[in-house]
């Protein structure tokens, strides 16, 4: 089927332009399920299962937690801060005041 894109108007074009990406997107999903079809008989005819291959299913991620306190407001003994993420208003205003890192750690 040949077209001939000369002749064709701007709503012809963007028309024909679509089914194409249309097209091109259902032959890709065609070649991705052969694909995997093939796969998965080469991995069966050796007896082995997609799982021994290619891993069970992902395992979630465990949290972690909260963590320990590394520094103390000297003002209001119960803000803590974790050193972790920004930095809480209380600590910026001790470190322009004068006091060191050191003097706020637990």
């Amino acid at each position: 089927m040949a077209v001939d894109i000369k002749n064709l108007n701007h709503n012809q074009l963007n028309e024909l332009i679509t089914k194409a990406q249309v097209r091109q997107t259902e032959l890709r999903k065609e070649k991705v399920a052969k694909l995997r079809e093939k796969i998965h008989a080469m991995v069966k005819a050796e007896g082995y299962s997609m799982e021994d291959i290619f891993g069970g299913a992902r395992k979630a991620r465990r949290s972690t937690g909260t963590v320990a306190p590394k520094y103390r407001n000297p003002a209001n003994p119960e803000q803590t801060w974790s050193g972790r993420g920004k930095r809480p208003r209380w600590f910026n205003d001790a470190l322009k005041a004068g006091k060191k890192e050191k003097d706020l750690a637990i």
